[in-house]
């Protein structure tokens, strides 16, 4: 189907992403010092931008006219997930960003620090988790680069998937 994986909760891509490590790690296809993780809340958002600095990573479209070719959200979901890859990708080659479904990230959910920061990670502790992107359920505000809203790790719902990253260890 080349669906996104849906109603998976953060503790369910945990598991996924350390279950798959360790699979590859045993095959001998990633060197010991190389995790699969979720990205962390920054590293999405990079990801997502593609270099941009509007609200999209296609630029501002501020009547949400040229999300329909990038997104799957409520106007034209048809009120369920799509194949990825239908919609056009970013300026780096990665589909669906925006809309389809919402992707955990690896930091618990909390106010940004203040002043300029690289890399920021979230706090060290909470409760909810951070996920990015927007749905097909979701305005189309809420598939802006920027948006962020955090929620229940132990969630399961259809508006829920990820997206695993290839990184040094920590």
């Amino acid at each position: 189907m080349n669906r996104p994986v849906e109603r998976v909760s953060w503790n369910d891509a945990i598991n996924y992403c350390a279950k798959l490590t360790e699979k590859e790690h045993q095959a001998g296809r990633l060197p010991s010092e190389y995790v699969y993780r979720l990205p962390t809340e920054a590293e999405w958002e990079y990801a997502a931008r593609a270099g941009s600095t509007a609200r999209f990573s296609y630029g501002d479209d501020p009547g949400y006219t040229k999300l329909k070719d990038y997104a799957w959200y409520d106007s034209n979901s048809s009120s369920t997930t799509h194949p990825v890859g239908q919609k056009l990708a970013n300026a780096w080659g990665l589909y669906d960003m925006a809309g389809n479904v919402w992707e955990w990230c690896l930091d618990w959910y909390g106010k940004y620090p203040g002043g300029n920061v690289t890399d920021p990670r979230g706090p060290a502790s909470g409760s909810p988790r951070v996920f990015r992107g927007g749905s097909w359920d979701s305005v189309a505000w809420h598939c802006r680069s920027a948006i962020r809203y955090g929620g229940d790790p132990g969630g399961r719902y259809g508006i829920f998937g990820f997206r695993v990253v290839l990184a040094p260890g920590q």
